[in-house]
């Protein structure tokens, strides 16, 4: 998979919020989640590519992400600054109930990154509508994240295998799953053929 400088890539980083750092959501598999969303997001910024913020304020009166609560406040790691867009949710796509996908055909846009929390629900969801709606996607696979989850018939699942198993199934199928590093190291091959042309 390649990141096409024409397909004006853009970056979605959803639902890395401060209420995912409450420990009601349980265990947690990868730590660096958001460092490695940061390293997105500042590659992003200094290629000037276009960047989308994605922050769930819940409609449960309980929720640690319902708009009056701290907790749903965007990380101050990947902050939104000035000129950079915020598409708000209540369900777990991104494309649902908001104009992001308006947005991204305005700007010419074909080719999307994602990462963010949760891998196998709002990430997972997003992508997969993405791919749907036409989009070539790329999930950053270190710069997502999930919790411990237990089945139906009480089985019990680690994050980590919650994780992987949400990532192979939209490996191949709605996106193709690539490393933070991986994906930085695309964007730069990007940036200096732009900067170079043959």
């Amino acid at each position: 998979m390649s990141i096409s400088a024409t397909s004006k890539p853009a970056l979605i980083l959803i639902d890395i919020q401060k209420g995912f750092d409450e420990p009601i959501w349980g265990r947690r598999n990868n730590p660096d989640a958001e460092s490695n969303a940061r390293r997105l997001l500042d590659t992003w910024r200094a290629a000037g590519l276009p960047i989308f913020h994605v922050q769930h304020l819940s409609v449960s009166p309980t929720s640690v992400l319902r708009p009056e609560h701290p907790g749903s406040a965007i990380n101050d790691m990947v902050a939104p600054i000035n000129g950079e867009t915020v598409i708000t949710k209540n369900v777990n796509s991104a494309f649902i109930g908001t104009d992001l996908e308006e947005r991204l055909h305005a700007a010419g846009i074909t080719q999307v990154v994602l990462a963010g929390i949760t891998t196998d629900h709002c990430v997972s969801t997003s992508t997969r509508m993405a791919a749907n709606l036409g989009f070539t996607a790329i999930i950053s696979m270190d710069a997502t994240c999930t919790f411990d989850r237990v089945s139906p018939d009480g089985r019990h699942w680690s994050a980590e295998d919650i994780h992987s198993t949400a990532l192979a199934s939209l490996h191949g199928e709605f996106a193709t799953a690539l490393s933070t590093d991986e994906i930085i190291a695309k964007v730069a091959t990007v940036a200096l053929r732009s900067a170079c042309p043959v």
